[in-house]
């Protein structure tokens, strides 16, 4: 074991990924967005973050932030909103569905996905889940 390499109980160093350095780069980038940190701090965190080789350096960088940032919630009248415009295409594809003399009701396939959305924006909020590709 190298020297610089063990810990002060004398267990080893844990060396850290790529993937970690980037799930604490996006808790640095969050808390620069809400404020808890300026942009000259957060880029001097992000740069420490980046050149990180063990997961104690890295967990030195987030010590004092919450452990996750916020999820902006969805606003009452955001999702009014986005019901009324629910509401407004449902009324136009059941008009042309009347107009058109279908026996099949066929608005029925986008409406399922349109209230599906609604309900997903009313329970996660405006961004639910963003998914990030690791290369």
């Amino acid at each position: 074991m190298y020297p610089e390499q063990a810990t002060a109980a004398g267990r080893p160093r844990l060396r850290t990924s790529d993937t970690e350095r980037e799930a604490i780069a996006e808790v640095l980038r969050a808390a620069m967005a809400e404020g808890r940190l300026t942009l000259d701090e957060g880029g001097e965190r992000l740069t420490a973050a980046y050149a990180a080789t063990f997961r104690d350096e890295l967990t030195a960088l987030t010590g004092d932030l919450p452990a996750e940032p916020r999820r902006q919630p969805a606003t009452r009248r955001s999702v009014q909103r986005h019901f009324s415009f629910v509401m407004i295409v449902a009324g136009l594809l059941i008009g042309l569905w009347v107009l058109s003399g279908a026996h099949f009701f066929w608005p029925a396939i986008p409406l399922f996905f349109l209230v599906t959305s609604l309900f997903r924006h009313a329970r996660h909020g405006r961004h639910p889940h963003r998914m990030h590709l690791s290369h």
